[in-house]
């Protein structure tokens, strides 16, 4: 290679665990995939749409020299002219002409079919080259081979051309994210999910994996809102129905033992009883089980660790009972959730604000595209709203503060002190009085954990709730109770049972530290940054009690 010549750049890498080049690696090279020009690629992916249509053919240039294959049908149509010389003589009318034109058949005309490829369908494994730039900021792939190609059954396939509402999408879940704005939204998900860790690592922050199951309530008594584990039994089985039936067993078994019956009978009738027997210890094991629940919070657990590591969090499901038709709320959330030792109230708040403007920041630097694409087929301000948290002020209010400027604003008697917020009281405060994020802390003891620490008023708790414009509440927090004695009398108050938090009351026994911490709504927020009016449709697999999921 001369010094003249311009280097050959090396085609994009194939993927690490598959056989395909993304087409983003060479669209979104510096150069938009100039440098690849007349190279060949390897590509897959899926089809959005299409269309079959024809194209003339490119005129054949003629052989040259040597014999040239000449069918029969070029033959008769040399001879045509012959043909109708010879009628004309002989006074033939129009009809023969057109009898003998209508019997010598006329060459096709000369077309390309493209290949239909029904929407959904798989390509895998194109093999394009890159022809020659036509115009500045254009570069096409022009595809060569087809090596693979999943197709699709369009009498069965639920997606069709036409956008479709995204209720209807629900019905299908495993399919959703082939249309473009699901597509879009689980990008930002994955976003939001990498900019959380990307906080907590810059900061300190170690993760911890909190069980799914506990027999520890962490909302304190409010046992109606969760979800209990039971294990599954036949119908109509009952203890003593079972102790009877084995009483039964073991009499038949001594008959046969005394009546000298073949073994096969024998071990048959044993085998039986010990199938019921099993079955007794089941049914009994399962009346004397502590109650065991999916957890509602994995705060109790993180702060176990955070006594000893200093920062930690988690990520995770959390499940509450919830109605099916909620907009909101589902029976199984996606929460953030963190714990920092020797911190207070105001450390957690600062810290929640803190995270929020980080995640916010980063996702308007990586999602760029795709907030557009929400921004034109789903809500014009997405924007607006990520721009609200990453650069703007928060207002922070005590919950008293709060209900007294909802009165001046509502003008309602109707809201008194003690009531938690709807979510019509958290609407006002955030877009129509304050205009911006707002921090509501010192709520009643009442609304709160049993763990929040209590303040020197008697009446109030150091928790606090960030609500944003759309979505409402977004982050729960507050600061655990560090005082032995003022934490077994709440949970006496509350009536809870104390043996089941003994191992929470052991950290106050043997070594206690202030902590507080907070629990992020993942799934809420997704729902804020994307403009989307159903958490269902912020989801990957929304999950409702009552409601049938795949």
């Amino acid at each position: 290679m001369t010094s003249e010549q311009a280097p050959v750049e090396s085609p994009p890498p194939l993927s690490k665990y598959s056989k395909r080049v993304t087409v983003d690696s060479i669209s979104g090279r510096p150069d938009g995939g100039a440098g690849l020009i007349g190279q060949r690629v390897v590509v897959g992916g899926w089809v959005k749409s299409s269309r079959e249509f024809k194209l003339a053919a490119p005129p054949q240039p003629p052989a040259a020299g040597g014999p040239k294959d000449i069918s029969c049908v070029e033959v008769l149509q040399t001879k045509l002219p012959f043909f109708r010389s010879i009628i004309k003589v002989f006074g033939g009318e129009q009809r023969t002409r057109d009898k003998i034109d209508s019997i010598i058949p006329k060459p096709p005309q000369p077309s390309i079919s493209i290949l239909q490829i029904g929407d959904g369908s798989c390509v895998s494994s194109l093999q394009p080259s890159l022809p020659e730039r036509k115009e500045k900021h254009t570069i096409e792939l022009k595809a060569e081979k087809l090596l693979h190609l999943g197709t699709v059954d369009q009498d069965r396939y639920p997606l069709s051309k036409k956008r479709l509402p995204l209720e209807l999408l629900r019905d299908s879940a495993h399919f959703r994210p082939r249309t473009t704005t699901v597509a879009s939204v689980m990008r930002i998900r994955n976003g939001f999910t990498q900019a959380a860790f990307a906080f907590f690592d810059e900061n300190g922050f170690l993760h911890v994996q909190a069980p799914v199951t506990t027999v520890t309530d962490a909302s304190g008594g409010a046992t109606e809102s969760l979800l209990r584990v039971e294990a599954t039994l036949p119908d109509g089985v009952k203890a003593e129905t079972i102790r009877a039936s084995i009483k039964e067993k073991s009499k038949k078994i001594e008959e046969l033992k005394r009546s000298g019956s073949n073994k096969e009978a024998l071990a048959a009738a044993v085998q039986d009883l010990k199938k019921t027997t099993e079955l007794a210890e089941l049914v009994e094991g399962e009346q004397r089980r502590t109650r065991t629940y999916l957890s509602a919070s994995g705060r109790l657990h993180l702060e176990s660790h955070a006594s000893a590591l200093g920062n930690v969090c988690s990520f995770g499901p959390r499940f509450q009972a919830c109605s099916p038709e909620s907009r909101r709320v589902l029976a199984e959330m996606w929460m953030v959730e963190i714990e920092v030792a020797f911190s207070e109230l105001e450390d957690s708040m600062q810290c929640a604000m803190d995270f929020l403007k980080s995640i916010c920041r980063w996702i308007m630097k990586s999602s760029v595209e795709d907030l557009k694409f929400m921004e034109k087929r789903v809500d014009k301000h997405v924007v607006d709203r990520l721009q609200l948290i990453a650069e703007g002020p928060f207002e922070k209010i005590t919950y008293t503060e709060a209900i007294k400027v909802l009165k001046q604003a509502k003008n309602e008697r109707t809201i008194e002190w003690g009531a938690p917020l709807s979510e019509e009281h958290e609407a006002v405060l955030v877009e129509e009085i304050y205009k911006k994020p707002v921090i509501v802390y010192n709520h009643p003891k009442e609304l709160k954990p049993f763990n929040a620490r209590c303040n020197d008023d008697g009446e109030t708790c150091a928790a606090f709730d960030v609500i944003v414009p759309k979505v409402g509440t977004v982050i729960r927090g507050s600061q655990s109770e560090e005082r032995l004695n003022m934490l077994s009398g709440r949970i006496k108050e509350l009536g809870l049972e104390k043996k089941q938090y003994e191992w929470y009351l052991d950290l106050r026994r043997h070594g206690a530290v202030k902590c507080s911490g907070f629990s992020f709504a993942f799934d809420t927020f997704v729902l804020y940054a994307t403009g989307l009016n159903d958490v269902r449709d912020a989801t990957p697999f929304p999950r409702s009690i009552g409601q049938p999921n795949n």
